[in-house]
């Protein structure tokens, strides 16, 4: 998505969607992945002229990094 991180994750929990993570782009927006295939096509919904088309880049993996836990 073609915005920052803390709006995504501003829009998700509002809409109270569950967050398995957000990785920033080394081209700039972000990767968003939500708990469930209900919540992303929510998100998508929602967010749809923020969507990247195509193939985007993305950052070396980085194992260890907790997912984001909403309250």
């Amino acid at each position: 998505m073609s915005l920052d991180e803390a709006l995504v994750v501003a829009k998700c929990v509002a809409a109270k969607v569950g967050i398995s993570n957000v990785e920033s782009l080394p081209t700039g927006g972000v990767r968003l992945v939500c708990m469930s295939s209900d919540g992303a096509e929510q998100m998508r919904k929602k967010l749809k002229r923020a969507l990247i088309n195509g193939e985007v880049a993305r950052g070396p993996y980085r194992p260890g990094s907790p997912p984001l836990q909403l309250r």
